[in-house]
């Protein structure tokens, strides 16, 4: 079984739970665990505010817990702070009740009106492991914290937000920062959840990494060091560092042409666009560097990537929808070069995915589907578990890696690796994007990435492409981009 790195593991509530169970099992007290996590937002607070009047939301949980430790932090160094109890004190056990009888500034009843005087607000009522909508006073009091604009730090997550799937369970906080510990949970990655987090800082509070040895973390966030990319040697020539294809149509070329130019910009040696004979010369006259391989009949296609020295191909941008699309999409999969399938290649499956389930499980190259929240539904329905567990599901059943896009990209792997992307600037929100992406992992497989790897890969370089380009890219942009980005890493 592939392992993800440790540094880069996203823990679910279960695995986060079981790392306070092995730290404490280590010989680390669960109490000093919660003391290194309350002054850890204490600490974040103080380095990011001035010096002002604060009110601690406090829950039944650990998380009021965290709570009370910052109250007690923070009034010691000074702040006037206040606490006010969202539970019945009574009923407060463990190290609930000892931090909360080592607080000696008094406890409100939680309400709205502890808000009076707009303080700045932490928000330690409910953690990651909530899964019911807020209601009574906790909503009350949430829905000021967002009417007033008031600062909030939440502690682990926004109370209000489901931590492995980032849904919003009626209310949150719009906060302005977002204090977890050890390692970050998925709601810190997808959306909605993230969108109320603010800036998401992970602390230190004292659990070893090698207990995540025992745990087996397998969601991890996306970036350098969850992959390697392809570096070419003296010896390598056009064919060596990887001959790509592109299959294209004949009406939006423009789609396969912006896959092609991703595919060799991120390092191909050698692009083969297999089009239409009458466009041949759009593709031929657009893209100099390029070979064009006429396709008049499916055989021609056949017999294009018959040829062993081709290693990938990208199929679906611009190609047309229909039977004469799911054919070519056939004769890929049959080839058994590594492929990427994208917008085109996906919607001529609809009604029939078992069909292309079918062709991909025969195969033993990679597959790489790229579909939009559109393109998903046609394919696996609505994947209403959370969109890990669901791109998941659909790579299980598929046999593909399923790269499902949006502003917090999952990618999924059959054997249950997934990885969650957080560098996408909203700009990327433009025609075209997509086709660029789908060209940057075929020109990764193409260089003889695992098809895992190439998605994670491709995905983090769209997103830092887009970073770098700025407000005002368009798809065009984006490869050009990439040589300066490929220098820095």
């Amino acid at each position: 079984m592939h392992s993800l790195p440790s540094a880069l593991a996203i823990l679910t509530v279960k695995e986060m739970a079981a790392a306070d169970r092995a730290a404490s099992a280590a010989g680390v007290p669960t109490l000093a665990l919660m003391e290194a996590a309350g002054a850890a937002v204490a600490a974040y607070v103080k380095d990011r505010w001035s010096r002002r009047p604060v009110v601690v939301l406090a829950g039944p949980g650990n998380n009021g817990d965290d709570g009370f430790v910052a109250a007690r932090v923070l009034a010691k160094a000074g702040w006037p702070v206040r606490v006010a109890l969202f539970a019945d004190a009574a009923t407060l056990a463990g190290d609930a009740a000892v931090n909360a009888k080592a607080w000696n500034g008094g406890v409100a009843e939680g309400a709205p009106a502890v808000l009076d005087g707009a303080p700045l607000v932490i928000d330690a009522v409910f953690g990651a492991g909530l899964n019911r909508p807020l209601k009574g006073a906790v909503k009350d009091t949430i829905a000021r914290i967002n009417r007033d604009n008031l600062v909030c730090i939440a502690v682990d997550v926004p109370s209000g937000v489901a931590g492995d799937t980032g849904e919003i369970l009626g209310c949150a906080p719009r906060c302005a920062a977002t204090v977890s510990f050890f390692r970050p949970k998925p709601a810190h990655f997808l959306y909605p959840g993230r969108d109320v987090c603010g800036d998401v800082h992970i602390a230190g509070i004292g659990i070893a990494g090698s207990v995540l040895s025992g745990i087996g973390p397998r969601l991890a966030r996306n970036a350098p060091g969850l992959w390697t990319l392809p570096r070419p040697t003296w010896s390598d020539h056009k064919y060596t560092r990887g001959s790509a294809v592109v299959v294209g149509g004949g009406i939006m070329t423009g789609a396969a042409r912006l896959a092609g130019r991703a595919a060799r910009r991120v390092g191909a040696g050698l692009l083969t666009f297999a089009v239409p004979s009458a466009a041949a010369d759009i593709y031929a006259i657009a893209e100099a560097g390029a070979l064009i391989a006429r396709i008049k009949t499916p055989r021609d296609l056949a017999r294009l990537l018959a040829d062993p020295r081709h290693r990938a191909v990208v199929i679906g941008p611009g190609l047309g929808r229909g039977a004469a699309a799911a054919g070519q999409v056939r004769k890929v999969l049959a080839a058994g070069q590594a492929a990427v399938l994208d917008a085109d290649a996906l919607s001529a499956f609809a009604g029939k995915a078992e069909t292309l389930f079918a062709a991909i499980h025969k195969r033993t190259a990679p597959v790489v589907m790229t579909p939009h929240a559109g393109e998903f539904r046609r394919l696996f329905g609505d994947g209403k578990a959370g969109k890990v567990t669901a791109a998941r599901k659909a790579a299980k059943a598929s046999g593909a890696v399923v790269v499902l896009k949006g502003p917090d990209t999952v990618v999924a792997a059959p054997d249950g690796r997934a990885a969650v992307s957080g560098n996408a600037p909203p700009w990327l929100a433009s025609g075209g994007t997509g086709d660029v992406l789908a060209g940057l992992i075929g020109g990764l497989l193409a260089q003889g990435m695992a098809g895992f790897e190439a998605a994670c890969a491709g995905v983090w370089l769209h997103g830092a492409a887009g970073e770098a380009c700025g407000r005002g890219l368009i798809a065009e942009d984006l490869p050009e981009a990439l040589p300066k980005l490929l220098k820095s890493l």
